[in-house]
């Protein structure tokens, strides 16, 4: 079955009761006991400590790992807060009053957890006093993203297809799809790993590339598929992809934190060549365009005469008369 992120922060949260109660627990044991591969676990422990009683640094979670046991090395500070009443500075109820607002007007939210919401707000409203009073001057608007990002989390929770039209900016077109959805996941952006009907395939969608969505009465019914591993991140090629080498200058040697590769050799001028591979080398067009002055594809030969294609097109629109 496919772990929703509601699913994943309820792991999360059942996590730090188990590990409170097992110092230096090891890792394939805990990932064992949740049902999880040690991937899975490692990338929580990545996220848990940016979570405590508050976003204040003193009450993060203090936890780590050396890959085979984990450790925490603040459990009994963070624990000792547990029996008092929550106490929350006038910034952390401005900015908690102000998201629960925000999250309350999302479309897609199921009622029951709208009514819920409304009720914590107007008690935490309540006991916020003159706190939030300047919670009422601000508001949030969301992005078409959240809205997306509602209809696919209640078509996952009530297993139903869905309708949309995509970007794809590496062929600069946007494609009607149908999709059963399988997880909602967060590397960097927030993504939907789905099986695709279009291409009978699992595919991965950027939810602020989704140009228009649509929840089908059509029940989703992808076949049983394992989670990709995101441990090394969204982009994994492999080693038959075709190989693609850029060369860039000090400006942009961002290229290689930024992308998987292979190698990246240091140059005279203080640049990189940078060698590295994909499955559909045609989306470094635009990696190209964005480098400007500073870096060039070199090979494939194709590639490279594609890229000096559409950067001359580029500048001819701009020398084109208004």
């Amino acid at each position: 079955m496919a772990t929703t992120a509601i699913d994943r922060t309820r792991r999360m949260l059942s996590l730090v009761t188990y590990l409170r109660e097992r110092p230096g627990a090891r890792v394939n044991e805990v990932a064992r006991a949740f049902g999880i591969s040690e991937a899975e676990l490692i990338s929580d422990l990545n996220v848990l400590p940016m979570c405590g009683t508050s976003f204040r640094g003193g009450d993060l979670l203090d936890i780590d790992t050396d890959g085979e046991h984990i450790w925490w090395h603040n459990a009994e500070a963070v624990g000792s807060e547990a029996g008092r009443p929550l106490r929350l500075a006038a910034d952390e109820a401005t900015a908690l009053l102000v998201a629960a607002r925000a999250v309350a007007t999302l479309p897609g939210l199921r009622d029951g957890d709208r009514d819920a919401l409304l009720r914590a707000t107007a008690k935490l409203e309540a006991a916020a006093g003159e706190a939030a009073g300047a919670s009422s001057r601000l508001s949030v608007t969301f992005e078409a993203e959240g809205g997306v990002f509602a209809d696919v989390d209640r078509a996952i929770t009530e297993r139903r297809r869905l309708r949309i039209q995509y970007y794809s900016p590496g062929r600069d077109e946007l494609t009607d799809r149908e999709i059963d959805p399988i997880r909602l996941f967060a590397v960097g952006h927030t993504y939907v790993e789905a099986w695709c009907r279009r291409s009978e395939a699992r595919r991965t969608f950027r939810l602020d590339r989704v140009a228009r969505i649509e929840l089908l009465d059509t029940p989703s019914d992808p076949p049983p598929v394992e989670p990709r591993d995101l441990s090394e991140g969204l982009v994994q090629p492999a080693p038959t992809d075709p190989e693609v080498v850029i060369e860039v200058g000090p400006g942009g040697r961002w290229v290689a934190e930024y992308y998987p590769h292979d190698a990246a050799e240091e140059l005279p001028d203080g640049g990189l060549r940078v060698t590295l591979r994909t499955p559909d080398p045609a989306t470094l067009r635009r990696l190209a365009l964005r480098l400007g002055g500073d870096g060039r594809i070199v090979a494939p030969a194709e590639l490279a005469d594609s890229a000096r294609e559409a950067a001359r097109a580029a500048l001819e629109r701009y020398e084109e008369p208004v």
